[in-house]
């Protein structure tokens, strides 16, 4: 030794007894997997993964840990959580990033949590299904009106003629106006504003021959004009404004029980409610063709929309046959159009979120007859007490309301052709029968044959959509 030590604090030899790091950088901010300032600083190297320090790494990300199907999905988390190699080297006794997140990914199980219900995307507007069915009934409280100024056995023949021309007319037109209103609001309404005309037309000559001139075409021409402009406000889902429009026929009838308008109401009330719903029509219409047209539009074939027509048509003979002999019994089938249409809607919901439930089409095809054979129960359930209150057959009624629910179903997948061949086949032979008086007789025509044509609409529909693949 070449001289004495100084032991007094702040000396040389400080820089001598100075416990060192090698590579000491800068202090930086400890991310929140490091100890507490408070910590000892100086740590001794580890020989070994800290077992407490990952359990408790662990238990605090197992929520998002769980998920993961593979441990390089735990890294990207830690990284993309700060973890430096020397935090993960120091603080939990792991080489490198990959070693640790393969460790969290041993102690945390599993868990694959069910992803959040995704909003049904055929959730049915309940008010307006309702408002469709109660403006199908409206109308006839026009006849209700103007009774006492016509002879209705004279002149039924050729407004019935007129209606069923309307029906079938309407039906295709309006399947043609909701392709073109993919396309476009101007598309669909000059589609409406060519064919609506023309089917009040073609309907109104219909009814000429057996109406044999005069007077009761003009009611005819009233009719079908009527018809085909509903049928505009209701594709272009206007229902208010045509309820509006229909507000002198409720007035009218309202009062009906306590006061006898006279003559000039009963037509007058009518024909103002003919003339607004004309006028708002026009309004409509004109708004729809002020939209800028879509470039490049392709027009779709008419014979798209012909199926849609004839099931109109055979729809119309086999309503006609069963109001032959039970008029109420129409008008309770017509007010249930509107929880028709809500129930196709729900049709449609309930087996998109079958989809997500099974696993085999044999389960898939099980969960799809359920769901048919659950929404034709809630559509016919109520009309069984609406038909022995009206006082009509409830076999037959039930039994045609199954036939024009099941083929509107197949008409909203696109199977327009089985479902109009089937209704064309039933309304024929029933028809037939009817008016030519064959065996089995006039009273067991609509039912047999309605309930012929269940059956068939029924295992046209669980062949068709019993596959997950229209439901896609």
């Amino acid at each position: 030794m070449s001289g004495p030590m100084s032991l007094e604090p702040g000396g040389a030899e400080q820089d001598t007894l100075a416990i060192r790091l090698a590579g000491s950088r800068p202090p930086r901010r400890r991310p929140r997997w490091a100890l507490d300032d408070a910590t000892l600083a100086i740590r001794l190297p580890r020989r070994g993964p800290d077992d407490e320090a990952v359990s408790e790494l662990a238990a605090e990300l197992a929520d998002r840990i769980g998920p993961a199907v593979h441990p390089y999905e735990v890294a990207a988390l830690l990284e993309a959580e700060g973890l430096s190699a020397s935090l993960i080297n120091e603080r939990y006794g792991h080489p490198n990033l990959f070693s640790l997140a393969s460790a969290l990914y041993e102690r945390v199980p599993r868990t694959f949590p069910e992803p959040a219900p995704a909003a049904d995307p055929w959730r049915p507007d309940t008010v307006r299904c309702l408002l469709r069915g109660v403006l199908f009934a409206l109308p006839g409280l026009a006849y209700l009106l103007t009774a006492p100024l016509w002879d209705a056995g004279g002149y039924a023949p050729a407004l019935i003629v007129a209606g069923l021309v309307s029906w079938a007319c309407g039906q295709a037109l309006g399947h043609r106006a909701h392709l073109r209103l993919a396309t476009g609001r101007r598309e669909a309404g000059r589609t409406l504003l060519a064919g609506a005309p023309a089917g009040a037309v073609v309907a109104t000559a219909a009814a000429a021959l057996p109406a044999g001139g005069g007077p009761l075409t003009l009611v005819a021409a009233a009719q079908s004009a009527y018809l085909a402009a509903a049928g505009v406000l209701l594709v272009l889902g206007r229902e208010r404004l045509l309820l509006t429009a229909l507000s002198p026929l409720v007035a009218g009838a309202a009062v009906l029980p306590w006061w006898e308008p006279g003559p000039a109401l009963r037509a007058g009330l009518p024909l103002l409610a003919l003339l607004a719903t004309l006028s708002v029509t026009g309004w409509v219409l004109r708004a729809a063709l002020a939209v800028p047209a879509v470039a490049g539009a392709t027009r779709p074939r008419l014979l798209w929309s012909l199926p849609y027509g004839l099931f109109g048509l055979a729809a119309g003979v086999l309503v006609l046959l069963e109001g032959r002999e039970e008029p109420y019994a129409v008008i309770v089938l017509t007010l249930s159009m509107g929880p028709a249409e809500w129930l196709l809607y729900r049709y449609r919901g309930l087996s998109v979120a079958a989809l997500r439930t099974t696993a085999t089409p044999a389960g898939f095809l099980l969960r799809s007859a359920g769901i048919l054979g659950l929404c034709l129960l809630a559509y016919l359930a109520p009309l069984l007490p609406a038909a022995l209150l009206a006082g009509a057959d409830p076999v037959a009624l039930l039994l045609l309301a199954a036939v024009l629910w099941t083929a509107l179903l197949l008409q909203a997948f696109g199977a327009a052709w089985s479902s109009a061949g089937i209704c064309l086949t039933a309304a024929g032979g029933a028809g037939a029968i009817v008016l030519f008086h064959l065996p089995p007789g006039t009273d067991l025509a609509l039912p047999l044959a309605c309930g012929a044509a269940a059956l068939c609409l029924t295992a046209c529909a669980l062949w068709l959509l019993g596959r997950p693949a229209p439901h896609a």
